[in-house]
């Protein structure tokens, strides 16, 4: 099992959901990443999502656009990623690392040139928007290679051909887009999330995580009594965006730490009686 896999397994052990926060890589400046990721494992997140910055991020709304443009304005780069990726592994050498992204930079670079510098820097899992699964043939080859998760998005306006095709494809989790439309969306309807889901599992075997509107301690904790994990993106990249570089770290440990004892306490109060 890599660490992806190794991380469920233990959660389902202690019948606990993942937590799961993306970051957008060098936003707000490329040498606070690392820490921030460190912080963030600290503050009691399971599996880090990490996002390679890009120019034209199509399924991203305002928030994440701005920290890719950010990011951008320190010409971070794909190689810059998987050097932070680098740096955090001298350190953590648990916590898995997700690359999430769109497929211009790893066509630039090549599947295969991609996969092996992806294993070689520790990363677990990539997740690429623009990747349909009735095209991701080689891709996923690549990565499977390497060792590597393929993940995929599946969303509420998915038919039920392209679900099966994930389910077959898709390795390390999936993640469910709970909503129509770009990231940092409100809105969320737990009722239709949840029927969703309960017609996801009747073909995928994988841990769902649910992301998308999640922005409270409220929400997370509804959704973690739902899924196997709560993806929460725009709302740390909020707070990124409004702290100082002094407040940055503390502030982002905190609405982390917030989002955990809320999911805690859903655990805790769902847990059979001895």
């Amino acid at each position: 099992m890599n660490r992806i896999a190794k991380t469920f397994a233990a959660l389902k052990k202690q019948n606990r959901k993942a937590l799961i926060p993306f970051i957008t890589a060098g936003d707000p400046n490329p040498g606070i990443t690392v820490q921030l990721m460190h912080r963030l494992v600290q503050s009691g997140a399971d599996i880090l999502e990490l996002g390679v910055p890009f120019s034209d991020p199509m399924a991203d709304g305002p928030t994440i656009q701005r920290s890719s443009e950010r990011a951008l304005k320190h010409h971070v780069s794909l190689n810059d990623v998987f050097g932070m990726v680098a740096e955090f592994r001298k350190i953590d050498t648990n916590t898995p690392v997700v690359l999430m992204g769109y497929a211009n930079p790893v066509e630039a670079m090549g599947y295969a040139a991609f996969a092996i510098k992806a294993k070689e820097c520790g990363v677990d899992g990539v997740l690429i928007v623009d990747y349909p699964p009735e095209e991701s043939g080689e891709w996923v080859q690549c990565l499977d290679q390497q060792e590597i998760d393929a993940i995929f998005l599946l969303s509420p306006t998915t038919p039920q051909q392209r679900i099966e095709q994930v389910a077959k494809m898709a390795k390390g989790y999936i993640y469910y887009v709970s909503l129509k439309g770009v990231t940092g969306a409100s809105h969320l309807d737990l009722q239709e999330v949840s029927a969703m889901l309960a017609q996801l599992r009747n073909y995928i075997s994988l841990p769902i995580g649910v992301g998308f509107g999640i922005r409270d301690g409220a929400t997370a904790k509804a959704v973690a009594g739902l899924a196997d994990a709560v993806v929460v993106g725009s709302r740390i990249i909020e707070e990124i965006e409004k702290s100082s570089d002094a407040e940055l770290l503390d502030n982002v440990g905190n609405l982390l730490n917030s989002l955990r004892k809320a999911i805690d306490d859903n655990e805790n109060n769902t847990q059979p009686t001895v």
